[in-house]
């Protein structure tokens, strides 16, 4: 691998120097209250909104581990990149419930839905959850990418990362966090492209690259039968993981919260899911023209999350290869800086406040530093147990999220879709849910222990997808039958929060809140969607 010469190092200041001027005009406008700090006012436009939620969403692990895929013969993981219709789910169903009901966190959303018990439930499943995941592979993944780009070792690229992020983070909130990512996200966006267009021409076009690696590998659906990757399976879970994600997740969600009003928030969402067509394209693709390299002989990598920042820094031009060095550090900075913001305000908002009622505005926010911070020197402590961690980094996320997706989308989808639902059905489903999510974690790394002939081994062996959709049809059967014997929900508790009850005044507000032109952007992004998923079916052309 080349290292950076004198031409990238001025690209990469240059955007740091952007980048700092950003947080500072960002850090010296006050910052009083929750709503600021948190929230950004609630005064931000579609634009920031969509780029923010494209940059969250975009981190250095998705940059390593979806090339990685591409390299590593796990084309059907695609699936999950290619959810934009997903995106367009928040703005056009889920949003319009969180915004009417002013909160700031889902688990504050669940409150008002249900009650107190599947507030605390969620909010503190989800800060371990976010510590464990997202969190610990970010800034694994942002390790692997800054000590090959920029030719340190391991341990300073992450540390001067984690601290560099958590200071703007800590200073400027969530403001800060949705400005600079705009300002990533076209970093990103314009680097990656770059090398996607430079590694086709290397490789002799599409026709050339199909032809090395035969269109068979080109192929995302995989037999019903397949011990990797079942198709059916595969299309269940990740839509299930889906609507998780980018429906329910703290970390996607208070994007769009942050939006002036409803009608900019999903315009933001809408913007957001065409954005989110691009990875295929700007990460996956590069994936494959670097296996199509080592196969011919041109380029050599020991593991498939190595392939992009090998490609990158052997194929760029001086300057080039240092503007998509920036990006890939944009990335990181991007993911780190919103997965701190909101484990910050589910600590702040649904844990200290909960705790402490009449706490004033000011002391929440700096409650909220404080907690940034924690979660900073937390998130130090794990580098040296994420190092250890070794194959294909964007299938290990799957997994984890797979085992985590169900009881959430199960207790939300229902809770809006079905009035009947009640807190005592919410309860238990997520309890339950996330009881058993622990035990497969814990039995799939056992399993080699276990009786194969036994339930546990089973349930530990079955395929990570089978096994996900499954749970996820357990869940919704749970929370409905719990639910069905137990007291119906008072009308106050489901006013305004589920199809059935919207009231008239709210439902013309909804209607006014978007033209034919949001609708025809959406229909076609669905479009598009369809189209990629019938172009990777392994032959050539979409036949």
């Amino acid at each position: 691998m080349q290292t950076l010469d004198t031409f990238d190092w001025i690209a990469v200041g240059l955007y740091f120097l952007v980048l700092a001027g950003i947080a500072i005009w960002v850090i010296r406008k006050k910052q009083e209250n929750t709503a600021d700090y948190f929230l950004a006012g609630r005064n931000v436009g579609w634009f920031v909104v969509g780029a923010s939620i494209f940059a969250s969403n975009i981190g250095s692990e998705h940059v390593v581990g979806l090339a990685g895929a591409g390299a590593g013969n796990k084309l059907p993981m695609l699936i999950y990149e290619i959810q934009a219709w997903v995106v367009l789910i928040l703005g056009w169903v889920f949003l319009p419930f969180y915004a009417r009901s002013g909160v700031f966190t889902m688990p504050e959303f669940l409150e008002k839905r249900f009650d107190a018990r599947s507030r605390w439930v969620l909010s503190v499943f989800s800060i371990i959850a976010y510590v464990l995941t997202k969190i610990s592979v970010t800034i694994y993944a942002g390790g692997v990418v800054v000590s090959a780009l920029l030719g340190i070792d391991f341990w300073t690229g992450a540390l001067s990362t984690v601290i560099l992020t958590g200071l703007y983070t800590v200073l400027g909130g969530m403001r800060a966090v949705v400005y600079t990512e705009t300002l990533q996200a076209v970093m990103l966006v314009v680097g990656a492209a770059a090398l996607t267009f430079i590694g086709l021409d290397e490789v002799g076009g599409w026709a050339s690259m199909t032809e090395t690696v035969t269109p068979e590998y080109l192929n995302m659906w995989r037999s019903a039968s397949d011990p990797e990757f079942p198709w059916p399976s595969l299309l269940i879970t990740s839509t299930i993981v889906g609507i998780w994600y980018w429906c329910t997740d703290q970390y996607i969600v208070q994007r769009a919260l942050t939006a002036r009003n409803i009608k900019e928030g999903r315009r933001g969402t809408i913007f957001g899911a065409l954005l989110k067509l691009l990875p295929v394209f700007l990460f996956l693709i590069p994936g494959i023209i670097a296996l199509t390299l080592k196969m011919r002989g041109e380029l050599h990598w020991d593991s498939p999350d190595q392939a992009f920042p090998v490609l990158m820094s052997n194929l760029l031009p001086s300057g080039l290869r240092g503007l998509v060095a920036a990006g890939l550090l944009a990335a990181l900075m991007s993911s780190l800086a919103s997965v701190f913001n909101s484990c910050s305000t589910l600590f702040t908002v649904d844990i200290y406040k909960k705790l402490r009622p009449n706490t004033p505005e000011k002391q929440l926010v700096r409650t909220g530093q404080i907690a940034t911070v924690f979660i900073v020197i937390i998130g130090i402590i794990w580098i040296p147990i994420m190092a250890n961690i070794s194959g294909v980094l964007y299938e290990y996320l799957q997994k984890v999220q797979s085992y985590i997706a169900p009881p959430i989308t199960a207790v939300f989808l229902l809770g809006i879709f079905y009035k009947r639902i009640n807190a005592q059905g919410a309860f238990i489903t997520l309890m339950v849910g996330f009881i058993v999510g622990a035990l497969r974690i814990v039995l799939e790394l056992m399993k080699d222990s276990l009786d194969p002939d036994g339930f546990l081994f089973l349930l530990g062996d079955i395929n990570f997808l089978t096994f996900a959709a499954w749970f996820f049809l357990f869940c919704v059967v749970l929370i409905t039958v719990v639910s069905l014997m137990t007291s119906i929900p008072s009308k106050e508790k489901i006013f305004n929060l589920t199809f059935q009850t919207i009231s008239p005044e709210e439902k013309a507000n909804n209607k006014n809140s978007y033209n034919w032109v949001d609708v025809a952007v959406s229909i076609l992004i669905i479009i598009i969607v369809a189209g990629v998923m019938l172009f990777f079916n392994g032959k050539s052309g979409f036949f």
